[in-house]
C-alpha cells in the first residue's frame, strides 16, 4: 500500500512540475505574442515613411528634370508625353 502511495505522490509531483512549466511556457508564449504585434506595426510604420520618402524622391527627381537637367531631359519628355497621353484619355472620358 506504501508503494502505491508513493507513486500516487510521484504523479502528484510530476504533474505539478509540467502545470508549473506549461503556465511558465503560457506565459512566454504571450509575451512573444505581443512582442510579435509590436514588431509589426514597427514594421507597418517603417514601410509606410519608406512609401512617402519614394515619393518624394520621385518628385523631386521630376522636378529636377523639370528644371532642365542635362542628365535626364529624354526622362523628363518621356514623362510629360505619359501625362499628356493621361490627360487625353481623361478628355476623352468626359467628352462620352
Amino acid at each position: 500500500m506504501s508503494e502505491l502511495v508513493e507513486i500516487v505522490d510521484s504523479l502528484e509531483n510530476k504533474v505539478s512540475k509540467l502545470l508549473h512549466k506549461m503556465e511558465l511556457l503560457h506565459q512566454v508564449n504571450t509575451k512573444l505574442k505581443e512582442e510579435i504585434g509590436l514588431l509589426q506595426e514597427e514594421n507597418r510604420l517603417r514601410e509606410e515613411a519608406l512609401g512617402e520618402w519614394e515619393e518624394k524622391y520621385n518628385s523631386l527627381k521630376m522636378a529636377n528634370t523639370m528644371l532642365g537637367s542635362n542628365t535626364s531631359k529624354t526622362e523628363a519628355k518621356l514623362k510629360i508625353n505619359t501625362l499628356i497621353r493621361e490627360l487625353d484619355v481623361c478628355i476623352a472620358k468626359l467628352a462620352d
